[in-house]
């Protein structure tokens, strides 16, 4: 697969077939680390392994085997941020449901929330730590880059706290 050519599509079904692969243990860790490697060298492979690796049943994000972190790490930034995009929509959309009393999308927006948490817990520290600043700074004080991304979701005031409170999360344990 030319991850110069990788449509979000094509990232997500090779995402789909890699992760149930490996959970039936045809590939190894190290083997899907490389492969998804492969996936989060560009924006769209990484937004559709994300897709599928967050909000599946697969436990792969739930165990996140070693050669998986360190490809993740290795990718850098974009793992970051697509990480950090993904729990803010995740905890807000968690707030949504509950509004609509939709225990089911709830409980899935909370665990992608919780996924998050636990890959950016992973992730380069420093980086982490600035982007999710800057994150913070566009919930608190409508400022810097996740503006535009906030606003696009029109999220309010309770989800920019639910936000908040999951950055806050990330520090702790």
């Amino acid at each position: 697969m030319s991850t110069q050519t990788t449509s979000f599509q094509e990232a997500i079904k090779a995402a789909t077939l890699w992760c149930n692969a490996w959970e039936r243990g045809e590939l190894s860790d190290e083997v899907l680390a490389d492969r998804v490697a492969e996936l989060v060298s560009n924006t769209e492979g990484t937004r559709g392994f994300f897709v599928v690796s967050m909000t599946s049943d697969s436990p792969l994000m739930d165990r996140l085997p070693d050669p998986l972190i360190y490809k993740l790490r290795e990718a850098g930034e974009l793992v970051i941020d697509i990480t950090v995009r993904n729990l803010a929509m995740s905890s807000a959309m968690a707030i949504h449901h509950q509004r609509n009393s939709d225990k089911k999308q709830q409980l899935c927006s909370e665990r992608i929330t919780s996924r998050c948490i636990e890959l950016l817990r992973v992730l380069e520290p420093n980086k982490v730590k600035e982007i999710l600043e800057s994150l913070l700074n566009a919930t608190q004080k409508n400022k810097g880059e996740y503006v535009i991304f906030l606003n696009r979701w029109n999220y309010d005031k309770e989800q920019k706290m639910a936000i908040n409170i999951s950055i806050n999360s990330i520090a702790k344990n």
